[in-house]
């Protein structure tokens, strides 16, 4: 059970997070990227304007939307750089303002001091040659497209930080998922959540039955088999957790290494509960 992010701010709010809490973690990093394919096409604002307006294809109006987004972005970003804006305060906005941001620094339109970054006095943004991109989902007719746009690939080569939470207590799952609610998606936050709940009902229930007895750990295995998929009624529903027996297999070593079970000579022994 894990969640991972490529931004270095989000992994250390989330260290300083989750250690605060309590959370059982561990963290790891590896190489990772990020990618973008598409098209580009170059020019002042108007001239890219002029070039999809002449397109013929059919995901003209498309490609007309994401520039006027594009423009409208660009507007709002030029109207707080007027007055000057902190670095870390303006790329809080969202994922776009980078890319504005590094296309007006290598037009020479920027300065920045002191971690505050400030509009040229008297530049005109409108003379900048932007470039403005695409996705190439949006292409049904490559030939057409290629008559104003180049083909684009951009590859970002970076750190990824994983953290695999080992978290048990159903009270710290909640903080948890409060946590990284802040600097996730409500969809991915939802699908671990719940993946770490069922987790901890299943380890719960295992223990509960092995009790204080030694058991059979093929006997153990085939009773939870035999019960999938437990159904669990909520206050706002019915949850239902299902399991195949590698993942059991997997949450008995994962409950051996935090040494609430021993396992030896094929037989299952509780050391302590949750």
């Amino acid at each position: 059970m894990r969640v991972a992010t490529k931004s270095p701010a989000i992994k250390e709010a989330l260290l300083s997070e989750f250690k605060g809490k309590g959370i059982s973690f561990e963290t790891r990093e590896r190489q990772s990227y990020e990618a973008f394919v598409g098209y580009a096409i170059e020019g002042t604002l108007e001239e890219i304007r002029a070039k999809i307006e002449a397109m013929e294809s059919v995901e003209k109006e498309e490609i007309l939307k994401g520039f006027n987004a594009f423009k409208e972005n660009l507007d709002h970003l030029s109207d707080h750089l007027k007055e000057g804006e902190k670095v870390d305060e303006i790329l809080a906005e969202g994922p776009w303002v980078a890319e504005v941001l590094d296309q007006l620094f290598r037009a020479g339109a920027l300065e920045y001091s002191n971690g505050t970054v400030k509009l040229r006095d008297g530049f005109d943004v409108s003379s900048v040659r932007f470039h403005f991109k695409f996705p190439f989902e949006l292409v049904h007719d490559p030939e057409k497209a290629e008559r104003v746009a180049k083909q684009f690939v951009f590859t970002d080569l970076v750190e990824e930080y994983e953290f695999e939470i080992g978290e048990l207590d159903i009270s710290r799952i909640n903080e948890l998922a409060q946590i990284i609610g802040r600097y996730f998606p409500e969809e991915q936050v939802l699908k671990l959540y719940f993946g770490l709940i069922g987790r901890a009902i299943l380890s719960s229930e295992l223990l509960r039955v092995i009790g204080e007895q030694k058991i059979e750990e093929d006997v153990l295995k085939t009773m939870f088999l035999q019960a999938m998929p437990m159904e669990i009624p909520t206050e706002r529903g019915t949850l239902v957790i299902n399991a195949s027996r590698e993942f059991l297999e997997d949450l008995l070593r994962f409950l051996e290494k935090k040494g609430y079970i021993d396992r030896k000579a094929g037989k299952v022994k509780k050391l302590r509960d949750l």
